[in-house]
């Protein structure tokens, strides 16, 4: 893999057959993409980019003041030095904000908590859920697509997202002041969730582990978004569709002088879907290997390993 497949998201309305054999073997041979000609506007990006510079510039005292303390990071702020990839030694060199789904009235499951916003950036929450609404619909696309290719009606994802605590995470990775350190802005992991969408970044440092054992980085494409596959996603495909090791890099100068700014949308199943292997995806040659569990309590296994739960 020398750069991970680009996909045209504009064959979603002309040829939808296309779009998804496009979409399924992108996903097949790499667990990665680069969605172009998305319909996100880049004015919208550029502003939730823009808005996240000015939430991280806030004093740390301020910005600790919306850290919830056994809530496993769902939702507020997440202090520098807090989430550790799973089986790695040291803390990731990273802070980050969570925003789930807004609910009016009663939500459908106890995990769809309330949302925290900094009243010191007012205009924070408007910019973001604009984002939120943009992705969690791009995302849903990729999965018709996506049910399409693995012998699925194509609507078949629809009502297992729709109330699922997916997840907007503006994540700042701040100046590497101790060129020394044993520790990495992102260190190699694979995402918990269903898919992965990415904004951003402006600055490099995104590497994907190739099936050869080589990284490869990936430069943000003007305009485009990376969507990759979620170890949820890779369970339910029995592993047909694989879930992608990948790590933020430290980089070199003048970029490590730099802050780094992204904003990933983790997009989720609904918390009672219960993930068991698809029949389309278990055959002789690729017999089951995983067991069913549910969304939120896999997702509950998982966040403990990365220290986010105790």
């Amino acid at each position: 893999m020398k750069s991970i497949p680009h996909i045209d998201m504009s064959l979603y309305n002309q040829d939808f057959n296309v779009f998804a054999k496009h979409v399924g073997e992108g996903y097949e041979a790499n667990g990665f993409v680069a969605l172009t000609k998305h319909g996100v506007e880049q004015q919208l990006i550029d502003d939730a980019l823009d808005i996240c510079r000015e939430l991280f510039a806030l004093p740390e005292a301020v910005k600790r003041q919306y850290h919830l303390p056994g809530g496993g990071g769902a939702r507020g702020y997440t202090p520098f030095g807090t989430e550790i990839a799973k089986d790695a030694k040291h803390v990731d060199l990273k802070e980050f904000w969570h925003v789930g789904r807004e609910v009016q009235g009663t939500p459908p499951y106890p995990q769809l908590t309330p949302n925290v916003w900094p009243a010191e950036v007012p205009q924070f929450k408007d910019k973001i859920m604009k984002l939120y609404t943009a992705l969690d619909a791009l995302g849903l696309r990729v999965l018709e697509a996506l049910a399409v290719y693995l012998q699925q009606p194509r609507d078949y994802f629809n009502d297992k997202v729709n109330w699922g605590n997916s997840i907007l995470r503006p994540l700042h990775y701040p100046p590497i002041v101790d060129e020394g350190t044993p520790s990495v802005r992102a260190g190699a992991h694979e995402d918990i969730n269903v898919l992965t969408l990415l904004i951003g970044s402006r600055e490099p440092g995104l590497e994907v582990l190739a099936k050869d054992g080589s990284w490869i980085p990936v430069t943000i494409i003007e305009g485009a978004i990376i969507c990759n596959v979620g170890d949820m996603l890779q369970r339910l495909t029995n592993g047909v569709l694989p879930s992608t090791t990948h790590r933020v890099v430290n980089p070199p100068a003048p970029f490590s002088s730099k802050s780094r700014y992204s904003i990933p949308f983790f997009l989720h199943f609904n918390p009672d879907f219960m993930i068991d292997p698809l029949s389309s995806c278990i055959s002789d040659e690729n017999p089951q290997r995983f067991s069913a569990i549910s969304s939120h309590d896999y997702l509950m296994e998982r966040l403990r390993e990365i220290g986010l739960v105790k």
